[in-house]
């Protein structure tokens, strides 16, 4: 019988991607025949990249999200006037959708966290799952007041979100809810060892290393030099540049790079970086410490730091530290941080299982 499952997933960023690809990898781990059809707008390279079973990609405008100016800074009027065009789904659209899921057999429709796909599931008939550790509707309070524009879109997607058959929360939740299931951070797995990643990149097994990472949205970094004078550590700055550069002590490496993500987080020593969900999530399962750049004005960013403060080990850096470089002084209080979180299951495991037991046929 075939096995096929659709997922959407919001384009917002490369985390929700990366949640997805946790997922899809665990249920490939129980049963490699099920196959998954993508509908997102990420490059399907990031799919290559994350997974070894089979699935398809479909070029599909899934969500707005937040249409943002740089890895900081988002752009609420932007965001407003996407959304007036964007939402309610048109009618046709979610019907050609629906039609496309059944022609494709699918036994569960999975939306991380694009809410069209469990309007388009309803539409098929076909169940829906949603996995998320927020909602767009939430975020999307924290700007009502700012942007009245916003409250209509917030009760229109709040209504197709508490449509969904099965939810899951996954730590750190950002809205408690009464999902069917809170499962631990979701997160990726590595693929190679922590010693051939660093020979790969050519870095000597017992140096330190600091992975900079900005959660794959692009970012100017001045403070290239600063690093080049800290001799005594390697430093990878990810999503950077246009090709593998090797500069002494510093390198860059662009999006596909052919070194996945949470190989070089495990053959790291620290991160540096915006405290976004998957890299989190990465850094957790690594038990490695994180010197996390908060977004004060994201509605998900204070949830985010106080998880890393009483469940991880590591420091919060200002943005504007960050951007300056003054934070690399630090970096030696950065190594010094120990005790790092308790090793607990893989959240991607857990929903894995759910999706096995529930809606894959023996």
């Amino acid at each position: 019988m075939q096995r096929s499952i659709a997922y959407f997933i919001s384009p917002h960023g490369f985390g929700h991607a990366a949640r997805a690809s946790a997922v899809m990898g665990a249920v490939h781990e129980l049963d490699p025949q099920v196959r998954f059809e993508i509908f997102t707008t990420i490059s399907p390279r990031f799919f290559q990249e994350s997974l070894s079973g089979p699935f398809s990609c479909h070029s599909f405008f899934t969500d707005i999200g937040l249409v943002q100016k740089s890895a900081f800074e988002e752009d609420l009027s932007e965001t407003v006037r996407k959304l007036d065009n964007f939402l309610p789904f048109n009618p046709l659209l979610i019907e050609n959708l629906s039609e496309k899921l059944k022609n494709q057999k699918c036994l569960l429709v999975i939306c991380d966290i694009a809410a069209i796909g469990i309007a388009a599931a309803k539409r098929a008939e076909i169940p829906s799952m949603l996995v998320e550790n927020f909602t767009w509707d939430w975020i999307y309070e924290g700007y009502k007041e700012s942007n009245p524009r916003i409250n209509r879109h917030i009760s229109y997607l709040r209504r197709i979100f508490n449509k969904a058959d099965v939810h899951i929360q996954a730590e750190p939740v950002c809205r408690r809810g009464a999902p069917d299931i809170t499962v631990s951070p979701v997160s990726r797995k590595g693929m190679r060892p922590r010693a051939e990643t660093r020979e790969r990149l050519g870095i000597p097994v017992d140096s330190k290393i600091i992975l900079i990472s900005t959660g794959g949205v692009p970012e100017e970094y001045h403070f290239a030099e600063k690093l080049k004078q800290k001799k005594d550590t390697f430093f990878i700055v990810a999503g950077f540049g246009k090709s593998f550069e090797k500069s002494e002590n510093l390198i860059c490496l662009p999006q596909h790079s052919g070194f996945y993500h949470p190989d070089i987080v495990s053959a790291s020593d620290a991160v540096v970086g915006k405290a976004g969900y998957s890299t989190l999530a990465e850094v957790f399962h690594a038990g490695i410490p994180f010197g996390y750049i908060s977004r004060p004005d994201f509605r998900e960013a204070e949830i985010l730091a106080r998880f890393i403060d009483n469940r991880m080990t590591g420091f919060e850096i200002g943005e504007e530290e960050f951007r300056t470089g003054d934070w690399i002084v630090h970096i030696h209080d950065l190594f010094k941080k120990t005790g790092c979180c308790k090793r607990i299951e893989n959240g991607a495991n857990q929903v894995a299982a759910l999706i096995k037991e529930q809606f894959i046929p023996s």
